[in-house]
């Protein structure tokens, strides 16, 4: 099944500059900025410029040079915001929710960086 993307998402209207964010870096192919509902004092949301609905559509059509760029600003972001546990950070998560099981709510790939606290474990118990 081919992805569709929509965009008239949040992501794609905030990449028009027709709805305002708090940038933390932006690249030629990706763009940071914080989360509006922050769930740790770190949360910083990483985007790819370009029409991807989820990070398997991202990796298999993508450029190089997106995929690339998407991965150092993913680390720089990190080096950033204080999370980086080799420069002296405490660790961070990095997440991707994808599709309904994912509970993706807005349906441009982006990965959420969060850090700043103990963040606990990330699943409980498997339900059937």
């Amino acid at each position: 099944m081919p992805y569709i993307y929509d965009n008239q998402n949040v992501f794609a209207k905030i990449l028009r500059g027709e709805i305002p964010n708090k940038t933390v870096l932006e690249t030629e192919h990706s763009l940071a900025f914080e989360d509006i509902q922050p769930k740790a004092p770190v949360h910083v949301l990483v985007i790819p410029k370009g029409p991807y609905v989820s990070f398997d559509h991202f990796a298999q059509e993508a450029s190089e040079v997106e995929i690339v760029d998407f991965t150092r600003a993913v680390g720089e972001v990190c080096r950033l915001t204080g999370v980086q546990p080799g420069d002296g950070g405490e660790g961070f998560r990095a997440v991707a929710n994808t599709g309904v099981h994912g509970v993706q709510e807005v349906p441009h790939f982006h990965l959420h960086i969060l850090g700043g606290r103990v963040l606990g474990l990330m699943l409980g118990p498997a339900r059937d």
